[in-house]
């Protein structure tokens, strides 16, 4: 008697139900190890929040959009970074239904499932998962426009152009890499005779009016910035150190598959003949048009992308490496054929599990075990909101006014900047980056510095001394870590530039 697991059975007669379930335990987990390990944000979180505290059209670090809503998040959850963790977490989710949506359009629900899963395995080691920004954000307005140019290429519906042209926008708001992105789409549209139909229409100019009208203000600060612009074509003495950082490039794009390789490779049928019972996940035949699709945008993207960043010397892969791999998932389910047999089941049960869990864990372990082993600090382990509640505070205890700015170490400061007065963030080495806050203004509005602290005395770096002249240094403030171990306390020297005028 053939037995069939329980696992099995769901994805044959609730696929739906069994994304729902493993995207929501994703975003759990991951949730968890923000709320129990996490004491300062990630990477550079605290900077998109500040620079999204502002509201600018644009800045040197891409379009606006992810940066406004990291700040509504922020504000949202009461000034907590839980709103903006969850934020990243819904944008992660959203990507992951709405790849599940494309492929069901495809393959059926069934194997659409499938897709979902070794997506998943994918995008746990190539994306912050936590650290909200443009990378994050467009995971999902790219998986929705492909979703939305399939149903105008491959189904036929106009109704789906307005749909279209909405993401089209909000995606050039979100990311440099969208202009790549779309012409992708628009040479796959120009290369079928079924795309050659569609822009026939007048759908396609009407969509068109709409992604400039939403993209506009950003095109004219592109326009107008000096800051922005592309990175200058290698001389030809360089092009070999290119060749080999693109491979660098193609080596990390293959590593963030590897898991989804692994289970596809203990999968295959050639490893072990005698298995001749195992079940059947079956499809639909899936049309020219549709393989031409999934194979276009499973490749395309990572190639482009890789090369780009090769070619201008940028040190990842352009427009992000979940973004880019987006479609990898679902084209191996198509080249797999109508029927996929799920040889070895509990193996690959298993390896997918460490797959998926494995970066979440590997978080939380570092977080713990780095500090009991040696010096070597963690970033997320520095107590954000204790230090900004302290410089915040201390400002308003000792002139009687609201903190207004926060200038210095560029870490220090933007935690800082998280604090309830949300003070702005100025960044004095390169003062062009924050045009909100001048010099001048900050001379005369008041506002702490801080660094870090080398000895007991709190005597400011060269630069910071040179930078704000008549600096009189504060005795330095110590924090404790999230767990201190071996790691000396966090000191931190602070001075106040007191505001100008009553």
């Amino acid at each position: 008697m053939r037995f069939t697991s329980l696992v099995v059975e769901l994805i044959r007669a609730r696929p739906r139900l069994v994304v729902v379930i493993v995207v929501l335990c994703q975003a759990l987990m991951w949730l968890g190890v923000a709320v129990l390990f996490y004491r300062s944000p990630p990477g550079q979180l605290a900077t998109t929040i500040a620079f999204g505290r502002e509201y600018q059209v644009g800045t040197d670090l891409g379009p606006p959009l992810s940066f406004w809503l990291s700040d509504i998040a922020y504000r949202v959850a009461g000034n907590h970074l839980l709103g903006v963790y969850v934020l990243a977490v819904l944008c992660s989710a959203l990507s992951l239904w709405v790849m599940y949506l494309l492929a069901a359009a495809i393959v059926g629900g069934q194997q659409a499932v499938l897709a979902v899963l070794l997506t998943m395995t994918i995008t746990a080691f190539g994306a912050p998962t936590l650290e909200f920004g443009p990378e994050v954000l467009a995971r999902p307005l790219w998986a929705l426009l492909l979703l939305h140019s399939w149903r105008i290429l491959g189904e036929g519906r106009r109704n789906a152009w307005f749909a279209w042209s909405i993401e089209a926008g909000l995606l050039l708001l979100t990311t440099p890499a969208a202009v790549g992105l779309l012409l992708l789409i628009a040479g796959f549209v120009v290369s079928t005779a079924q795309g050659r139909r569609v822009l026939r229409s007048f759908d396609p100019l009407f969509a068109l009016l709409v992604v400039v009208a939403l993209a506009l203000p950003y095109l004219i600060f592109v326009l107008r910035s000096d800051s922005v612009g592309l990175p200058a074509l290698p001389v030809l003495a360089e092009l070999s150190v290119r060749a080999w950082h693109w491979l660098a490039l193609a080596g990390g794009l293959l590593l963030a598959i590897s898991a989804v390789l692994l289970l596809v490779l203990l999968d295959a049928g050639w490893i072990d003949r005698g298995e001749t019972d195992a079940p059947i996940i079956y499809r639909r035949s899936v049309p020219p048009l549709a393989r031409d699709f999934v194979y276009c945008f499973a490749i395309a993207p990572a190639l482009a992308g890789s090369l780009i960043s090769a070619l201008f010397g940028l040190p990842t892969v352009y427009g992000g490496t979940a973004v880019t791999l987006t479609m990898v998932g679902l084209a191996l389910v198509v080249a797999s054929g109508d029927l996929i047999y799920l040889r070895r089941q509990r193996l690959l049960r298993l390896v997918w599990a460490v797959a998926v869990a494995a970066p979440a864990i590997l978080a939380a372990g570092s977080a713990v075990v780095l500090p009991l082993l040696g010096d070597r600090e963690v970033a997320t382990a520095m107590p954000a909101r204790d230090i900004s509640r302290f410089f915040v505070e201390s400002f308003e205890r000792r002139t009687n006014q609201r903190l207004q700015a926060v200038a210095g170490d560029p870490q220090l400061a933007s935690l800082v900047a998280l604090g309830r007065r949300r003070a702005h963030l100025f960044l004095d080495a390169t003062p062009q980056r924050t045009p909100w806050v001048t010099p001048a203004k900050f001379a005369e509005s008041g506002g702490v510095v801080v660094w870090r602290a080398s000895d007991t005395v709190g005597t400011p770096p060269p630069e910071i001394a040179q930078r704000f002249p008549g600096l009189v240094p504060e005795v330095p403030r110590s924090f404790d870590w999230l767990i201190n171990g071996r790691q000396p306390v966090l000191r931190i020297g602070w001075a106040i530039v007191r505001p100008k005028g009553p």
